[in-house]
């Protein structure tokens, strides 16, 4: 029903996005050293997940003191992810604000493809930026956005693969398949869940797309009558996992962070992930146990990429702009791989790098307890259309969490 009301929405507010596109141009149309000066003194306020305390780290340690002393702009950060933000600009475009709360935001795929449909999202813009030209735009884990392309309404900001991390100290040799994954927790019950949000779903879509017999069966648009064949068979073989899962699958974890708590007190022998290397840091962090390894599954899993929107209604586009820009640099993107720092994945394309600065990248500590992003690539799957998601997310509620 969401999908519909959106939709409607969409057709009452683009006329109100047309009397923007002026302001739009006016930025547009500057040089990035005017861009840079009418965004210096500036207050961005941007909008992200604050679940995690090395990616705040990240921001508030490295992103905003440079934004700050090099730009002379203030970042503000507030917490909201998906529905929160769609809701917001939403609310803001139904009310013909003049202004948005929000600048700018940390999205990708289902919001992207919401924030689309509601023509809330400024663009394309993506090209104004110097750092532009060091993305891997090409690499269709990137320049793509859950099978949708970005045309520059967002920008590719970090790239990652999910994995799936255990207690190597319990396990000795973790499921690598839907039947040990099914042998394994009627062996073991209790320990092995996933949470019922993004990641989880992402789970989901990796065994979706692996009884559907591989990514190319579900690539291109959403296909219901695909969706219905596929996703009864996933739906048999999650209530033949529910009665050895945590709580016996009467409840479901809120979010990932919740999961990864549960993994550091023991409760639960098996996490996960969408980095593929956040096992390091968050063991570097001391929060995940040094026998704490990931793994991908021979069904493999899918990779992604994270971006950077800015509001159609902000009011500090240009800043926003500048921002953004300095968030794809090869600086801070190569402070963000570090996998004590954060370790997730860059969008920049090696070869477009000077060459000390891929010296740099090359340098960079390697991980310890994941495996290489090389080592993984070939059990990387495409992101599927958004409505796929959204789908299985309505149904694992009304068929799993609340049959």
């Amino acid at each position: 029903m969401r999908k519909y009301l959106i939709i409607l929405f969409a057709v009452m507010v683009f006329s109100c996005g047309e009397n923007k596109k002026q302001e739009a141009v006016d930025v547009l149309s500057l040089s990035w050293e005017d861009i840079e000066q009418q965004a210096n003194g500036k207050t961005v306020t941007m909008m992200m997940w604050t679940g995690d305390s090395k990616i705040n780290a990240y921001i508030n340690s490295f992103v905003k003191p440079k934004i700050k002393n090099t730009y002379g702009i203030n970042l503000e950060i507030i917490g909201g992810q998906g529905g929160n933000i769609v809701q917001i600009l939403m609310t803001e475009l139904q009310a013909s604000a003049s202004k948005s709360d929000v600048d700018m935001m940390w999205i990708n795929g289902e919001t992207f493809y919401q924030l689309r449909q509601i023509n809330a999202l400024f663009g394309p813009w993506t090209d104004k930026l110097p750092n532009s030209k060091y993305i891997d735009f090409e690499n269709p884990f990137i320049g793509m956005d859950f099978q949708q392309p970005i045309e520059g309404f967002e920008l590719p900001w970090g790239n990652v693969q999910m994995a799936i991390v255990y207690d190597s100290a319990k396990v000795e040799n973790p499921p690598m398949n839907r039947e040990d994954l099914l042998n394994f927790v009627k062996a073991n019950p209790g320990i092995f869940t996933f949470d019922n949000q993004f990641t989880g779903l992402t789970f989901l879509k990796a065994l979706l797309i692996d009884i559907a017999g591989g990514g190319e069966v579900l690539q291109g648009d959403f296909d219901e009558e695909k969706y219905n064949l596929y996703s009864q068979k996933l739906w048999a073989y999650i209530n033949q996992l529910k009665p050895y899962l945590w709580r016996k699958g009467q409840v479901f974890p809120e979010s990932v962070a919740q999961m990864h708590q549960l993994f550091a007190s023991g409760e639960l022998w098996f996490t996960m992930s969408n980095n593929d290397a956040e096992v390091d840091s968050k063991t570097a962090e001391g929060l995940f146990s040094e026998t704490s390894r990931a793994y991908v599954p021979d069904f493999g899993t899918i990779q992604n990429s994270h971006y950077l929107g800015i509001t159609k209604l902000s009011g500090q586009k240009a800043a926003s702009m500048v921002v953004a820009n300095f968030m794809v640099s090869p600086e801070a993107q190569l402070e963000k791989m570090n996998p004590v720092i954060w370790g997730d994945g860059t969008v920049l394309n090696m070869e477009a790098l000077p060459k000390d600065m891929k010296a740099k990248f090359q340098n960079l500590p390697s991980r310890t307890k994941a495996p290489q992003r090389s080592e993984i690539l070939h059990k990387a799957h495409l992101e599927l259309a958004p409505m796929y998601m959204i789908k299985l997310a309505e149904d694992f509620r009304k068929k799993i969490i609340n049959p």
